[in-house]
Order: structure tokens, then sequence, then C-alpha cells
């Protein structure tokens, strides 16, 4: 059982003791601290809210909705959605901020509070900062019942966030029409079982809906990643599909799946569809430090310029308008497109990917085969939590002062094209090590190596792993 508050939210397995799991009082507590900051800012705000499809999502929506209405904030409530859906109504109501009810590819029993800025993006850490102290502090306040803020519910916005997107220049609906796709889609449940089969069939695209019904009773595992996705695999394997899609619960994170049943690779969502994108508007891209080269040589294969960013979406998205990027992500599926907005958005990478594949004319895996093949090993050391990592970190990067390294997040160390990224968690005494070659087993023992490096040290300092 956990609670994780940090400065991007607060997230915990529902059920249990105030304070060690996620219970209505965590809940209202942290929309309470929202709202406080939300009224710092803003005069007679405005708060978009919706949530995914998991059981608690219903009864905690009631409480964020009350909470925030008590202290005089006006609530669109959106119902079940998507986080891109949430985001882009947050800007179309001219809203002062947004909450999305969802733990993201975290299994069925958690959940989480997903900040929104008037942007309808990420709240900074600054922010987020801001809002724990005032979740903690005795100074929140509630207004008269007189003055308790309104309350309306708008479904509609899934239908006018993929018809956003089929207005893009940048999708090509008459050549998806035209080339009679076949697809299965994999929702695991949730409300990608409502908004992706939509904006296919608005694409005249053959839908197979596996786990599409939006109970919340996640089939498997929710992350996308090749061992919990076999089912899909398995049924694309049989020949009757030209591709497989697969989303997270809140639908942010995207994975495709070739005509084979082989995964295309969540690190390669990004780099075909910003393939994709640069052949009709050249210019820069943003990843993070975790995220495959294979972006960089893309870009610079179309003449860009390519930029890491530390983890994490808001990071990702700071980068890109500094970078004036013209498209970005990271490597687990995130297509982030600022024509359309600042956040990672699975149903637009869906519409980019199909239009990139009927103009390609071939196969999925064809396509595949048509970009650099690097394999990436993930990795982590749980530590003794006395321990100063970055002193650990400092000396590790002295010891290779020859090689290039970067230390916004962590440590990176790059090796030709090869490269190691460890970072500490914020929230568990870990350390993750990355590492990417063109070869799995390259990467594993590069890896490994890394590894046996850092014990190395912790030893000589007489310090415990």
């Amino acid at each position: 059982m956990s609670l994780i508050k940090s400065i991007s939210g607060l997230r915990g397995t529902v059920g249990g003791k105030i304070g060690e799991t996620l219970t209505p009082i965590d809940v209202a507590k942290f929309s309470a601290g929202y709202g406080m900051w939300i009224k710092e800012r803003h005069d007679s705000p405005k708060v978009v809210i919706g949530r995914d499809a998991r059981p608690s999502g219903r009864v905690f929506r009631s409480i964020v909705e009350s909470t925030l209405r008590a202290q005089g904030i006006d609530v669109v409530d959106l119902g079940l959605s998507t986080t891109p859906t949430v985001e882009m109504a947050v800007v179309n109501e001219q809203a002062q901020g947004g909450i999305i009810l969802t733990a993201s590819h975290n299994p069925s029993g958690w959940n989480a509070l997903k900040l929104l800025n008037e942007n309808g993006e990420f709240i900074s850490a600054e922010d987020g900062k801001k809002v724990l102290e005032w979740a903690e502090s005795a100074d929140l306040e509630f207004v008269d019942p007189k003055k308790f803020g309104e309350y309306r519910e708008d479904d509609t916005y899934i239908d006018w966030h993929i018809d956003q997107i089929l207005a893009l220049d940048l999708v090509n609906v008459e050549a998806i029409k035209a080339a009679n796709f076949k697809v299965a889609v994999d929702a695991v449940n949730s409300t990608g079982g409502i908004a992706v089969p939509r904006l296919l069939k608005k694409l005249n695209v053959e839908v197979t809906e596996l786990y599409c019904e939006p109970n919340g009773v996640f089939p498997h595992n929710p992350e996308p990643l090749p061992e919990n996705i076999t089912h899909i695999c398995n049924e694309i394997a049989g020949g009757q599909y030209d591709l497989g899609f697969v989303v997270d619960p809140d639908v942010d994170r995207l994975v495709m799946v070739c005509e084979d049943g082989v995964s295309f690779g969540e690190e390669y969502t990004l780099v075909a569809i910003a393939d994709y994108v640069l052949k009709k508007k050249p210019g820069n891209t943003v990843s993070n430090l975790s995220s495959t080269r294979a972006l960089r040589d893309v870009t610079e294969k179309h003449g860009g310029q390519y930029t890491a960013s530390a983890v994490g979406e808001v990071n990702v998205v700071t980068e890109m308008k500094a970078e004036k990027a013209v498209i970005g992500g990271e490597g687990n599926g995130g297509v982030i497109l600022p024509e359309l907005h600042y956040g990672r958005d699975a149903l637009a990478g869906i519409a980019l990917f199909l239009s990139h594949l009927a103009e390609f004319g071939k196969s999925a895996s064809m396509l595949r085969s048509t970009y650099p093949s690097y394999h990436i090993s993930k990795n982590k050391i749980e530590l003794d939590p006395t321990l100063n990592l970055d002193e650990v970190l400092e000396k590790l990067k002295a010891q290779y002062a020859k090689n290039k390294s970067t230390t916004i997040d962590g440590l990176k160390i790059e090796f030709d094209k090869e490269w190691v990224h460890l970072r500490k968690s914020n929230t568990e005494p870990i350390i993750r090590i990355y590492a990417e070659s063109e070869s799995q087993s390259t990467a594993d023992h590069l890896a490994q190596k890394l590894m046996m490096d850092i014990k190395e040290l912790i030893s000589n300092n007489g310090d415990r792993i």
C-alpha cells in the first residue's frame, strides 16, 4: 500500500489509512490545496475535471467537484475522458486549471490527481510545491453556500477533440480512408475504449475492439510494454489486420503492433511520427534523456536539431518551447504535437501514424525497418536511503571524464552511439540505469558495467546497497 505526494500530483493505492494510502480525506485535502493555489492566481476561477474508467474514479470525482465548488470555483465535468482531452478542454473553456483523475499506467487499484494550469499543461515543480504546502496547511478556506461554484457536465469533448485532430493539415484524412485499414485496438477497458474507436471510425478504418468496455477492469497490466500486450499481438499474428493500437488507461501513451503481431516498439512511436511530421514541417525535436537516440538520427536526417530534456512531460514541454520544436515527446509512446497542444496525445499519434503509413504505402513492419535499430536495457538498483547518491554520481562522472556527459537529470554518459543514463527516483530509494546500443546484449552489458561501477564506488565508501 502506498501514497506518494510529489510536486507532480498525488497518487496511491486506494483504501487504507489516511496519509498512508489514497483515501477520500487525502483527495479532499489535495483538491482544496489546488483550489487555494488557483484562487491565489485568478479571480472567479473555473476548473475542468475528467477521469479514466478505474472503479474509484466516480467517488473521487464527486469529492473533487464538491471541494472545489465549496471554495467558490466553477467546475466543468467531462466525465469519462482522456488526459489530452481534458488538457485541450481547459484552453477551450478558458478555464484556469484542470484535474484529471487517473493513475495512468498503474493497476486499477491505484488512482491519482493530475494537475493542470490555465494552459492545459501540467503544473511546474514550483507550483506543485505550493499546492502541497496548501494541502497541508491549516489555512484552507471555503465560501458561504450562496457563493458555491457552479457545476456543468459536458460529455461532448471527446468528439470535439477528435474533430480538432482531423482538422490538422498534417492528418491526411483522404489517404487514410482510401487505404481501407483494418486494425485491432486494446484500450485496457478504460476511456480509450470510447475515444479510439470513435476516431478510427471517422477515418473509415475497420476496427476490432479488444478490451474497449470502459468498466475499469483492466484485463492485464495496463502499461503498454511488450510483456503486457501479448493478447493483441497473438490476435494480429493471425494475419487479418494491418495494424494494432494499444493505449494506456488515460490515453496519453501509444504503442503499435505490426501486421505480423510484432510490437513496433514504444520507443519508436515518437520516432516514426516525428519522421512523418518533419517531412511535412521541417524543424527541431525534443525527447527526454532516457529516450532512444533514433529520434536524433531521424531529426538530423531532415536537417533539424535534436535536444534532450530532463525526464518528465513538464520538462519536455519546457524544452520544446525553448527550442521551438515542431514535434517531441517521450520514449514511452508519448507524442506531443504543439500545433494541437502541449501534451502527450495518443489520439493525435494514431491519426499521424495512419497518415504516415497510408502515404508510405507498405506494411507497418517495412516502415519499422526503415529506422535505425537501437535497443534499451532498463535496470534499477535498490539503495540504502541514507546514501548520498549525488556524490556517487559525481565520482562516476569523474571516472568517465573522457566521455561526453550530461547532468541535467542524474548522469548520462555517451559512448559514441551508445549511452547510459543513471537517475535517482524521486519517490523510492532506487537508482534507475538505462543503457542503449545497437544490440540488446551490448546494452545489457553496458548497463551491468555501470551497475558494477556504482557498487564498487559505494563499497569503497563503506556504504551499503
